[in-house]
């Protein structure tokens, strides 16, 4: 079966930092795939890279068998045009460290809004799908309220509804439980580890050792814009082969 995110070579500089330096990886269908590392690793700078928010540099990107951000003609390659890249961008997901709620809309219309205004989605037929999905992160009473009457893991737990009311191929996480108090973290990770069981391809940046332990198939550790090693949570989280790999979890179980 052919990875349904798979990159080469792929780099990424801002001005004389080299981010990425090299990417090689492939992401199975249904693989749940966590990534650790130091701040500044190139962890978050690899997510953008999937969701086309950031514009590589060098290598090659693939998401669902699609060459990301250009079409091949022949030997040469040529830049798409916004509109593709927006169709393409629909292929994942991503769930921030900030919530990026409209304090405007509803929680019901939030995870509505993408359904109808991108995906063209009837309205009744979006807010049916909405509210399945609030029920499904354990908010169906919520549906009416604003963002602002919710608490910091809730917000989380919409935002995550909303980016499955995309119905993405894969689901990008980028530290989505960094921003909140520690009695809210076990929330967003029930949902999280719910999604993925259900069978979503995840990709998933997070310093929670104890999630990545629990549900990843796969974990890799990232420093300096390199993968340094990858292998099992039992491989990596408890017997590290790289000596970066194990001071690194070990300042983290402090």
């Amino acid at each position: 079966m052919n990875p349904i995110v798979k990159a080469k070579g792929l780099r990424k500089a801002y001005g004389s930092f080299e981010a990425l330096k090299g990417i090689d990886i492939e992401v199975g269908q249904g693989e749940v795939l966590c990534i650790i590392g130091p701040s500044g690793s190139g962890k978050s700078t690899f997510l953008r890279c999937i969701n086309q928010l950031e514009v590589v540099d060098g290598g090659a990107l693939w998401v669902c068998g699609e060459l990301v951000g250009y079409r091949r003609v022949g030997n040469k390659l040529y830049e798409i045009s916004e509109r593709e890249i927006a169709r393409q961008r629909l292929m994942t997901s991503m769930v921030f460290q900030g919530f990026n709620l409209f304090p405007h809309k509803t929680v019901v219309e939030n995870i509505m809004e993408g359904p109808v205004q991108v995906l063209k989605t009837p309205c009744k037929q979006a807010e049916a799908a909405a509210l399945e999905l609030l029920a499904r992160v354990g908010l169906a009473q919520k549906c009416n309220a604003y963002p602002i009457e919710l608490s910091g893991g809730q917000q989380q737990r919409v935002a995550i509804a909303r980016a499955l009311a995309m119905k993405p191929a894969v689901m990008l996480f980028d530290e989505p439980t960094s921003a909140l108090d520690p009695e809210l973290v076990g929330e967003v990770l029930a949902v999280m580890r719910d999604v993925a069981a259900a069978g979503m391809t995840m990709i998933v940046v997070t310093h929670e050792l104890g999630f990545a332990r629990e549900v990843a198939d796969r974990v890799i550790f990232m420093d300096r814009g390199e993968i340094i090693e990858s292998g099992s949570p039992g491989e990596i989280l408890k017997d590290p082969r790289h000596s970066r790999t194990r001071e690194f979890i070990s300042a983290v179980l402090k």
